[in-house]
């Protein structure tokens, strides 16, 4: 799907709703006002989707996503919630808060959003924009905000589009947001319950920091189990190797070398890897920038030593 050469913004209605949602459903993202901060939205049942995600942001790090829902039903058919989750949930939903809970087996979620990761970080936002292009599109929409990365949250409109113009087809203009700081992020995973991000709710919950659980928490982190060598053209005996481009492998992220195939493939492979017969991993290089840089930072993390 061709870049789009310039970026609409379109005030807040039905018929923009409609036209974001056909663009999401055709998997696009769109730029779409929450009551926290601008969210760049995608399918997050479309792996695709979620690259171009990536793709328009620059973003360095395959980090997990948030995922939006439109009420706790939703959320429930694609996360474990927990007494302590579901009460959370209760006292805060709809509204700027996120709950990191285990993913469902079952849920049909791009491994792409959760990095990989066992669990999912989960919100119902409060904003009718948001909530419209929910219910339009009938989808569970990954969306971190919309801005480049590096660059400052966005709370208008034209902080999305002096950071994502040409980048991306479309804003949604719902004016300034409420909250203007992204939502608290609540670790419901067992135990204690964990803060991994402060924002506009205060919740009792013990600070944690360390490993990437959700959005913001960058650490080297959910590598696999095995070793794992980068840039490698051949391959060992001992060593299941991962290919791009001309280099085919035992499996490839893309035989014709695209970024966002290969985005797409990253995880799923990594499981794939690490469940070989082989003792090692190996993984041909992925030359360029963009979402290629983001592939490279990815498997620079999960080659650190631990």
């Amino acid at each position: 799907m061709a870049k789009p050469t310039r970026t609409r913004v379109i005030a807040f209605s039905n018929d923009a709703i409609a036209e974001a949602a056909r663009l999401v459903l055709a998997g696009e993202p769109v730029a779409v006002p929450t009551e926290t901060v601008y969210g760049l939205a995608a399918d997050a049942t479309n792996a695709e989707a979620v690259a171009r995600i990536y793709e328009a942001k620059g973003r360095p790090s395959f980090n997990p996503l948030i995922v939006h829902v439109p009420d706790f039903s939703a959320a429930d058919r694609i996360g474990e919630f927990n007494e302590d989750a579901r009460a959370l949930a209760e006292a805060h939903w709809p509204g700027p808060l996120t709950l990191v809970v285990p993913l469902r087996h079952e849920a049909p979620i791009a491994s792409l959003v959760t990095a990989g990761l066992p669990t999912i970080a989960l919100r119902v936002p409060a904003h009718p924009a948001m909530q419209a292009l929910l219910r339009a599109t009938g989808k569970p929409l990954a969306a971190p905000s919309a801005n480049a990365s590096g660059r400052i949250s966005p709370t208008r409109a034209e902080h999305v589009r002096a950071s994502l113009d040409g980048r991306i087809p479309l804003i949604i203009d719902g004016g300034p947001t409420e909250q203007g700081i992204e939502s608290t992020i609540v670790a419901a995973t067992g135990g204690s319950l964990r803060l991994l991000r402060r924002g506009p709710i205060d919740v009792d919950a013990e600070q944690v920091s360390g490993s990437i659980e959700a959005p913001g928490m960058m650490a080297s982190h959910y590598a696999p189990s095995k070793p794992l060598r980068l840039d490698a053209t051949s391959t060992d005996d001992d060593e299941f190797l991962i290919g791009f481009g001309a280099v085919a492998g035992d499996a490839t992220l893309s035989a014709s070398g695209d970024p966002v195939e290969a985005a797409t493939r990253l995880f799923d492979l990594l499981h794939r890897a690490d469940e070989a017969p082989q003792p090692k991993i190996a993984v041909a290089p992925i030359p360029g920038d963009g979402l290629a840089a983001a592939i490279r930072d990815r498997l620079q993390r999960a080659a650190a030593p631990r």
